[in-house]
């Protein structure tokens, strides 16, 4: 790309930082982007981006750096009143809140998204311990469920679907967003109850997480999964192989789960070898059906 314009130049370069915050962060969603067309891709990065330095807000170098719970809070309250200004002005003295909000400008992604995303992020700043299904379907769909869906937002970008077609992609992105985030809650389950103190699942106390319990939400993201896998075939060719891999890969690290016990997650984070990970892809790429019709 050669930059014909500052404006140009400057949102090249916030992208480019977008592109590098994912291939630091994250290993399996970062592979499963390569699938994509460079377009999506870059699109798909600047949502990541955002959504990561959000998030390290309150988990992790604010924390470490010292900042107390209000200044977090504040950091984060200022950080959403910037994104938001930012979808309507085109322009952030933030590179990471411009490259998203550009790609949020280009693909329709308002803060009918936005707005639950910071809530749930603003959620973990105060004690989360014996959450009520509600608050914690209402912190899955903030944090996870809404940027499956603006994901989607980006896959059919150029590729318009009849609305019985997204009506059932977006349930499809809803539910995949989910079990990611379920994955990630029993993934995180040492960190979060041991130096955070906090415990995601409905009415159910730190030290009360037990392998029947851990049974029932393998169980719950399996039938996410399940969702999601069927709505893949109608995505466009190009987001379809990609999004295909990261139901994989994360169908993957549920089975692992399944088999590890609650003792053992509580010291030790699962993850897919990279060996599994390569057989993975092959039998993605060599399963993938690009000529079938999807905008049915």
């Amino acid at each position: 790309m050669n930059p014909s314009s500052s404006l140009a130049l400057y949102s090249e370069t916030a992208h480019n930082a977008a592109a590098r915050v994912l291939g630091a962060y994250s290993s399996s969603f970062s592979l499963a982007t390569r699938l994509l067309p460079p377009t999506m891709r870059a699109m798909i990065e600047d949502i990541y981006a955002l959504v990561r330095v959000a998030d390290e807000v309150v988990d992790g170098p604010a924390h470490e750096a010292g900042l107390a719970p209000a200044q977090c809070r504040s950091t984060l309250d200022a950080l959403e009143q910037e994104t938001l200004a930012t979808l309507h002005s085109g322009f952030s003295a933030n590179i990471v809140v411009h490259a998203f909000a550009a790609t949020a400008r280009t693909v329709g992604i308002d803060e009918k998204l936005v707005r639950p995303f910071f809530a749930s992020m603003r959620r973990d700043l105060d004690p989360v311990v014996s959450l009520s299904d509600e608050e914690y379907r209402t912190y899955v769909h903030g944090s996870a469920e809404v940027v499956g869906l603006m994901c989607l937002r980006a896959f059919l970008h150029e590729h318009p679907v009849s609305p019985a077609v997204r009506e059932r992609l977006e349930e499809g992105a809803r539910r995949l967003g989910a079990a990611f985030q379920k994955i990630n809650f029993l993934r995180d389950l040492g960190d979060d109850q041991d130096r955070l103190g906090r415990s995601y699942f409905p009415d159910m106390a730190p030290d009360g997480f037990d392998d029947e319990h851990k049974a029932v939400i393998v169980k719950d993201i399996d039938a996410d999964l399940a969702a999601a896998r069927a709505a893949v075939p109608l995505l466009p060719p190009g987001p379809r192989r990609a999004t295909a891999l990261a139901a994989g890969l994360f169908t993957e690290l549920n089975e692992r789960l399944r088999h590890t016990t609650t003792a053992h997650l509580r010291n030790q984070r699962v993850s897919v070898p990279t060996a599994v990970k390569l057989r993975i892809v092959a039998t993605t790429l060599a399963g993938a059906r690009e000529g079938r019709r999807w905008d049915a």
